[in-house]
């Protein structure tokens, strides 16, 4: 009986728990990589690597003079768009070769063959032939027009001459003589068809209007804001640029013409 319980107290007993604790390799030791004699064991680093931020193909090469052209739903004019401010702030409405003259970019623009006015705006620049063109003509204008409008503004001279600049005045001062206009020439005519023009907004020199009445929803709006209220404006106020038509003519139900 003795025995019996001395061969039990040698296995549960204390010693034998710290014989098994001694003979068991620790996680530690194993998970550690064996050092070589004589050298230190090595050192786990943790290293911050930078995050890179993937950029698009235009920031890259933003240094460079990129210009992307849009022909308008009409087929009458050419947009070019350019990934830098042509005349911020402000617009200009070109009408002739003699009106570009000591401006670099529209005088660059009126060396193209067959170009009729130049509106610059922003970031913009807005062609029109003298003759009528189809798809592949626009195309081969759109490029030389592209070359020269880029060898213009990599020359670093000014785009729009500082005579222009100095001719535009206040905003308070374009919104009051467009007012005069629109009270005193512009509605007067459209009202008899029912039709009503209202100023929304003056931004630097161009102008926003709205069409109302009869002028709204007409397939031949386009045709009236052009070649009427586009003269009277530009008569009576040669220093407007752009002049932008903001009115939702889907909504319209009265045609100005019959």
């Amino acid at each position: 009986m003795n025995s019996i319980l001395k061969k039990l107290s040698n296995l549960f007993g204390p010693g034998s728990r710290e014989k098994e604790e001694a003979s068991a390799p620790s996680a530690t030791a194993s998970s550690a990589p064996p050092a070589s004699s004589g050298e230190p064991p090595l050192r786990r680093r943790v290293i911050q690597a930078p995050v890179i931020m993937e950029q698009d193909e235009a920031s890259r090469k933003s240094d460079k003079v990129l210009i992307k052209a849009e022909l308008s739903g009409m087929r009458d004019s050419l947009k070019l768009m350019v990934n830098r401010p042509l005349f911020d702030g402000y617009s200009w409405h070109f009408s002739s070769f003699e009106s570009a003259a000591g401006s670099r970019l529209a005088e660059a623009v009126f060396s193209v063959d067959k170009v009729e006015t130049l509106l610059v705006q922003g970031s913009t620049a807005t062609v029109t032939r003298t003759e009528a063109a189809h798809v592949e003509q626009w195309k081969e204008f759109g490029e030389q027009l592209g070359a020269a409008m880029r060898e213009a503004i990599e020359s670093g001279e000014p785009l729009i001459s500082e005579e222009i600049k100095k001719s535009i005045p206040p905003e308070d001062t374009v919104r009051q003589d467009i007012q005069k206009v629109i009270d005193g020439e512009v509605n007067p005519g459209v009202a008899a068809h029912g039709g009503l023009i209202v100023l929304k907004k003056v931004e630097g020199n161009t102008v926003h209007i709205v069409m109302g009445g009869g002028c709204q929803g007409c397939s031949a709006a386009d045709l009236t804001l052009k070649q009427g209220i586009h003269n009277a404006f530009r008569n009576a106020v040669p220093y407007i640029g752009a002049i932008l038509d903001e009115t939702d003519h889907a909504a319209g139900t009265n045609p100005y013409f019959s």
